[in-house]
C-alpha cells in the first residue's frame, strides 16, 4: 500500500478496485472523480441549508445506495453528520448493517465519531475529498480506519476532487465570519 502526504501528514492510500493496469487505474479514478460529484451535489445542499457543506454518496457495485448531507442544525442533532445518516441509510437499503462490499466517498475527511461508524459498519473503502488535519479521523489527527489491533479496516482514497471540496468549506466559514450589516 502506498501513502500520501496531505498536510504533512502520510496517510495509506489504495485506490478503488483492483489497479494492476495503467487502464484499471484510469477507470477507478474516474470512478473517483464521479462518485465525489455525488457527494458534492449533497454538500451544496447541506451550504443552502446554512449547515457545514459536507455531502456523502455510498457506493454499492457502482451504484449509489444512499446519499446524505450535514444536518446538525436542521435536526438539532449533534449526530446527524452526512456520513452516519448515509450509513444508517444504506445499512436499510441493503438490510444489513454490515457494509463490507461498499465504499463511502466523503466531500471532507471524516472526524473520529464518523470514522469508528465506518469501521463499526465494515465499509471497504473512504474516499474523502480535502483533508482535516486539526479533527480528522482518517490520518488528520488520527487514523481510526487502520487503527493496528482493530478486527476491521477501511482503505482510504484521499485528495479526490480536493479543490472543490475545500471551496466548498471556504465559503461556507467565511460566510459565517463575515460581519452583518
Amino acid at each position: 500500500m502506498a501513502n500520501k502526504v496531505v498536510h504533512g501528514r502520510n496517510i495509506p492510500v489504495e485506490g478503488t478496485g483492483v489497479r494492476s493496469s495503467p487502464y484499471l487505474s484510469m477507470v477507478g479514478q474516474m470512478l473517483d472523480r464521479y462518485f465525489m460529484g455525488e457527494a458534492l451535489r449533497q454538500a451544496r445542499k447541506a451550504l443552502d441549508l446554512e449547515e457545514v457543506p459536507v455531502g456523502v454518496a455510498i457506493v454499492r457495485r457502482e451504484v449509489v445506495i444512499a446519499r446524505a448531507h450535514n444536518q446538525v442544525e436542521v435536526l438539532g442533532d449533534a449526530t446527524a453528520h452526512a456520513e452516519i445518516l448515509a450509513i444508517r441509510q444504506a445499512e436499510y437499503m441493503i438490510g444489513d448493517w454490515r457494509l463490507t462490499d461498499c465504499v463511502l466517498y466523503v466531500t471532507k475527511e471524516p472526524c473520529p465519531m464518523c470514522a469508528g461508524a465506518m469501521v463499526q459498519a465494515r465499509l471497504s473503502q473512504v474516499v474523502f475529498g480535502c483533508p482535516d488535519p486539526s479533527s480528522g479521523g482518517a490520518g488528520g489527527r488520527v487514523n481510526l480506519l487502520q487503527m493496528p489491533g482493530r478486527n476491521h479496516h477501511c482503505k482510504i482514497v484521499a485528495g479526490v476532487r480536493n479543490a472543490e471540496c475545500r471551496r466548498l468549506l471556504k465559503k461556507f466559514f467565511s460566510n459565517r465570519r463575515r460581519p452583518s450589516v
